[in-house]
């Protein structure tokens, strides 16, 4: 069966319509998206919908393989090639001859093989190591990444020719926090599926007020996260009031169950202060990294006069994605200050942060003013 692409979104019902389109001409196609997004469920379908189907399909994760190794992995080897080859081994291309190969992480591949790569995508061919003759394969590649490789092309790391190669289609899988009306709709689905797998009796209905909860909360391992919850929601048994520590993974903790409650007044009274706190890490750090990256683009602007092009060459971002920047912190060089500092952020406020006692980050050379702070390049 092939597995189903779940979702009412438009970002997946466009999707569903590309598959078609796509297996119908297997053009090399990358698909993008976070970690979690069901990148790997595409691959899938894009094989199953291809006339392909039925024939091999191949997956290499090219950040699970030492690089010194993958090479090996893909193109395969002769006896003798190097110390440890003993026998002949067929490289996945050569497995994969006639079907899928998935490359998935491709983002992770090193130059020197990305131009490997390059050739066999160009030629059909390509040569296993240790021999002298020329293989010719005829593989449908399949490439998956939750890097953003047209900014990784900028600072170098990835070869923009073998991109341009790989890119006939690109199909980009939208994190699940931007697509919420699909929620409701994966919970019905794996509700259904695991309470059949684990034999825990009809299928489970969420209060609205917990759907509700689902919806709002980011979901940043995505659909894969969403899984690993429903999954203890149903495995535990758990309540609607246990969200939270369903959510956390808290939920399996140790919880003195059994055990006499202290009478430490401190400890009464400590309860009682912090029950009710609430300190939201992610919100924090975000803040933090936003201020500081407003305050080191503004710097970079100021040295190079507003060029924002060597500006984007200094933070080794796109030019487009420093016009947004400079945009969404509203810098402006009319209203850009004297002497721009980078500060810590030592103390947070109900009604903001707030910069307490800041500690100026300090220059590797006083004679080169111009240069980066040492701080920002750890």
């Amino acid at each position: 069966m092939m597995p189903e692409l779940i979702g009412v979104s438009r970002n997946i019902e466009r999707i569903k319509k590309l598959i078609v389109q796509v297996a119908n001409s297997e053009v090399n196609t990358i698909i993008t998206g976070e970690t979690g997004v069901g990148k790997e469920l595409i691959v899938q379908n894009l094989y199953r919908t291809s006339a392909r189907n039925g024939k091999p399909i191949v997956k290499i994760n090219c950040s699970a393989i030492p690089e010194s190794l993958l090479e090996s992995e893909m193109f395969g080897y002769e006896k003798g090639a190097f110390t440890g080859a003993n026998g002949t081994k067929r490289g996945k291309f050569e497995q994969a001859s006639g079907g899928v190969l998935f490359l998935d992480e491709i983002g992770d591949m090193s130059l020197e093989l990305q131009a490997k790569l390059l050739r066999v995508l160009q030629d059909g061919e390509y040569t296993p190591l240790g021999s002298e003759k020329t293989v010719s394969t005829d593989t449908w590649v399949i490439a998956a990444t939750n890097h953003d490789l047209e900014q990784e092309i900028t600072t170098g790391k990835f070869r923009k020719d073998l991109f341009y190669r790989l890119s006939t289609v690109i199909i980009h899988v939208e994190p699940l926090r931007n697509r919420t009306e699909d929620i409701p709709v994966l919970i019905n689905h794996y509700f259904k599926k695991y309470a059949s797998s684990f034999n825990n009796g009809p299928p489970r209905i969420l209060s609205k007020a917990t759907t509700e909860k689902l919806m709002r909360y980011p979901w940043p391992g995505n659909v894969r996260e969403l899984q690993n919850v429903l999954q203890r929601l149903l495995i535990l048994k758990a309540s609607d009031s246990d969200f939270d520590e369903i959510i956390g993974n808290g939920y399996c903790c140790g919880t003195n169950e059994g055990k006499e409650p202290t009478s430490d007044s401190h400890s009464e009274e400590h309860g009682t202060s912090t029950r009710n706190l609430k300190i939201p890490l992610k919100q924090i750090k975000k803040k933090v990294f936003q201020k500081i990256e407003k305050e080191l683009i503004a710097y970079v602007l100021e040295k190079t006069y507003w060029n924002r092009t060597k500006a984007s060459e200094i933070l080794e971002i796109s030019y487009k994605a420093l016009l947004t920047k400079i945009d969404e912190y509203g810098l402006d060089p009319n209203l850009m200050p004297d002497r721009p500092k980078f500060k810590y952020l030592t103390a947070v406020g109900e009604a903001g942060f707030v910069d307490l006692e800041p500690e100026v980050f300090q220059f590797g050379n006083p004679r080169e003013p111009d240069a980066v702070p040492q701080s920002m390049t750890n």
